[in-house]
């Protein structure tokens, strides 16, 4: 994964909008510090109108309006569920597509390298729930456990690309991968233990598809439309089997060609920056806070999340990162230090989306899931905050340094 790619749209992307968008408007999209932005003030405007009387009924409830074809074709049954089970498979599809890049002839092409974000993002799964087990254990909330087990992709790599190049590539990348296998673990947690009704016919006919994507990659088939046909059948199955939809993007991306995976991705990068992740924002952090907060931060999920996500994150990966470094079973990323991993593993604690997620599927109490969405929220601001201005005073130092030196 070049710094291009992960920083900027690709040219065919630059080509294609230069006559049609402003200048100043051109300059910002191509600003790497961009899509953190553009997060970060949707995730305000959903709060706001989220807690604003004049605009809470309608706002909230908007993303609850059913649409006629969720039941009758077992699609997705409200504007949430698109944003979160449709559009967000295309963002895992593009952040698969990078991760499989940089494993054939990347940054994790070696086995070494290629090993530790998998065994941190085992790290941060592990000793979050561990935390959360310790404060909820004999409780009835004592199945919350899974909550601050995910990263969410799109918030944690907005809010690194805030920093453009004071954070290296390799940073970025390795935050990138440890994100997407962290949330396949998730995934699979869900299907495992949160999944109540799964659907074997679906799930093996997605399965089905991934094998005949395997088998079209293996007779070097060029032309994208059969992929991505499929990939929709592949998606509409893993819908329908009680896994997670997005899950099929990335089964996608890792069955297509890199070549057209690479112009995939030329075509949907400013789709997915600048749309699909506005929208994730603003319908997933529609929370309305309550009135009264005392009950909310004495609660034992509370504390089991937010100090799952806030301390576990970072203190799972960089132990288990170290861990392997020590006994040479992976090695740390080039141009990377233990303080910028450790920056990474706070940003890691952005959960989100996922969390969000496994919080309304782990409790049947409204008022329990409240307040492990608030948790959620409140954890992953306080890890984006610190996560960013550590890594930020960090790059600045090393840029004093430099120049003292």
């Amino acid at each position: 994964m070049s710094e291009n790619n992960i920083q900027k749209p690709s040219n065919r992307s630059n080509n294609s909008l230069k006559t049609i968008i402003p200048k100043p408007l051109k300059a910002f999209i191509n600003d790497s510090r961009a899509v953190g932005i553009v997060l970060i003030a949707c995730t305000a405007i959903s709060l706001f109108l989220s807690n604003m009387d004049f605009s809470q009924e309608y706002y909230t409830g908007f993303w609850e309006i059913t649409t006629h074809t969720g039941s009758f074709l077992h699609l997705p049954e409200n504007f949430l569920l698109w944003v979160n089970d449709a559009l967000m498979a295309v963002f895992f599809l593009t952040v698969g597509i990078e991760i499989k890049r940089e494993l054939m002839v990347g940054e994790l092409a070696s086995i070494q390298k290629s090993m530790l974000p998998i065994i941190a993002a085992l790290g941060g799964m592990i000793v979050p729930a561990f935390i959360y087990f310790i404060f909820n254990n004999g409780t009835p909330f004592h199945h919350g456990w899974g909550i601050p087990m995910a990263t969410d992709i799109a918030f944690s790599l907005g809010i690194l690309s805030l920093l453009g190049k004071k954070a290296p590539v390799q940073l970025k990348v390795f935050l990138a991968a440890l994100a997407i296998i962290d949330d396949l673990g998730a995934i699979l947690v869900i299907a495992i233990f949160y999944s109540s009704g799964l659907s074997f016919v679906y799930l093996l006919s997605g399965l089905g598809g991934v094998v005949i994507l395997a088998i079209l990659n293996k007779m070097k088939v060029k032309q994208m439309f059969p992929y991505l046909l499929i990939g929709v059948l592949i998606w509409y199955c893993i819908l329908n089997s009680g896994v997670h939809a997005t899950i099929a993007g990335v089964l996608l991306a890792f069955c297509i060609p890199v070549d057209i995976g690479k112009r995939l991705e030329g075509k949907l990068t400013h789709f997915v920056d600048f749309i699909i992740m506005p929208l994730f924002a603003l319908a997933n952090t529609a929370i309305i806070f309550p009135n009264q907060v005392g009950h909310i931060v004495s609660s034992p999920i509370t504390i089991g999340v937010f100090l799952g996500l806030l301390l576990g994150k970072p203190i799972g990966i960089v132990l288990f990162s170290f861990l392997s470094t020590k006994l040479k079973i992976a090695a740390l990323p080039d141009n990377t230090s233990w303080k910028q991993m450790t920056g990474v593993g706070m940003i890691a604690g952005i959960g989100f989306t996922m969390s969000i997620f496994i919080s309304v599927l782990a409790f049947s109490n409204i008022e329990a899931q409240d307040i492990a969405k608030i948790a959620v929220l409140a954890a992953s601001t306080v890890s984006g905050i610190l996560g960013y201005t550590f890594l930020s005073r960090l790059a600045t130092k090393r840029s004093h340094s430099k120049i003292s030196s």
